[in-house]
């Protein structure tokens, strides 16, 4: 388990539904031989306390995993949020204070995002979301789970946006590098599913 993080658990999302991917579930399609979560999954797990999915639908599918599958609080697909409320609700009722939310289709994720995660927050930004290359990647953010009942009220309303809602509690961005590449390459479409593979063989040694 990483220093300074002890009092998290760890949220996959993995409830998006892949259409630029021709549908089904993006987290299960194969790199380098293993399902994208098994890769996400072996990165973020020694960094948590815990860890559970966020997918709606048969939870059996991801079975393999032997993790906790969290529907979403609403039958609507609202997003990341929603995933982000479920995981911060499964949370809260296990013991743990903050919630690292990452999505289910980044495999080469940072082994130490929730330390520095957790290094950049502050009283006066309770949420810190990662970044790369000047962008920022909200939704592998670290979240204190006492703000469920918010965005429980806010989940119910039109604006579901990841950063507005975050930047009501205030913000920390942790930045990280992108040479030999970006950690935070996302496998959106059949390209970057081959990106990915060229990254997985070891060529620009990922570690």
């Amino acid at each position: 388990m990483v220093a300074d993080v002890t009092d998290a658990a760890a949220v996959i999302l993995a409830g998006g539904r892949a259409q630029r991917m021709g549908g089904g579930d993006k987290p299960l399609r194969l790199l380098a031989g293993q399902p994208l979560l098994a890769h996400v999954l072996a990165r973020v797990a020694p960094q948590a306390g815990a860890v559970a999915i966020s997918a709606n639908g048969d939870p059996a599918r991801f079975a393999a995993f032997g993790l906790p599958v969290l529907a979403d609080p609403a039958a609507d697909y609202p997003g990341p949020l929603a995933g982000i409320l479920a995981g911060m609700v499964w949370a809260r009722a296990a013991g743990f204070a903050l919630l690292l939310s990452v999505p289910g289709d980044t495999p080469f994720l940072p082994r130490d995002l929730a330390a520095r995660l957790a290094a950049a927050r502050m009283p006066a930004a309770r949420v810190a979301f990662a970044a790369s290359a000047g962008r920022t990647h909200p939704v592998a953010g670290l979240w204190p789970v006492d703000l469920a009942d918010d965005l429980a009220v806010a989940l119910a309303g039109p604006d579901r946006s990841v950063a507005r809602f975050a930047a009501h509690y205030g913000v920390a961005v942790a930045e990280f590098a992108v040479a030999p590449f970006d950690p935070f390459l996302n496998i959106n479409t059949p390209a970057d599913l081959a990106a990915a593979e060229l990254l997985a063989s070891g060529g620009a040694g990922v570690p």
